[in-house]
């Protein structure tokens, strides 16, 4: 597995991964746009010989406070390491950024992704209620703080 920038032409690629994962949930092809076009820091995660497996997005916000807008590892790829590659490439970057706390919104019935933000330190600190739309599904809010 190697990890890369995600460039426009990923656009196509990451849609379908959106799709199964997310739902009536999922970005549009704008919103990636507009998070390329922001500057914010987004990878690939990619192998030799296959589709791309997972995406993984970072925005930083002067003067120290990150956020990581997502992470998503397709369903075959799930389970061998993409996201947590993923999600130490974004924390690695916040720090070369020189973020002091790193924070995201993760789905409040999403226990496997909490449980691996926890173990890189992440902890709750607040609810979002009724965060993603159209399900209505409570967004649990988590911070790290940098080493």
């Amino acid at each position: 597995m190697r990890l890369g920038p995600f460039r426009w032409w990923h656009i196509d690629e990451v849609l379908p991964i959106e799709a199964d994962l997310f739902g009536a949930e999922q970005w549009s092809p704008a919103m990636f746009w507009n998070e390329l076009a922001s500057g914010h820091f987004y990878l690939v995660a990619t192998d030799d010989d296959g589709p791309l497996l997972g995406y993984a997005g970072l925005a930083v916000a002067a003067p120290d406070e990150a956020w990581v807008q997502n992470i998503a590892v397709r369903r075959g790829a799930q389970r061998r390491g993409v996201g947590r590659a993923l999600l130490e490439a974004l924390l690695a970057e916040a720090a070369r950024r020189g973020a002091r706390s790193t924070l995201l919104e993760v789905a409040a019935d999403n226990a496997p992704a909490q449980r691996l933000y926890a173990t890189y330190g992440f902890e709750p600190i607040g609810v979002r209620r009724g965060y993603y739309q159209p399900s209505n599904t409570d967004a649990l809010v988590m911070r790290r703080e940098q080493d």
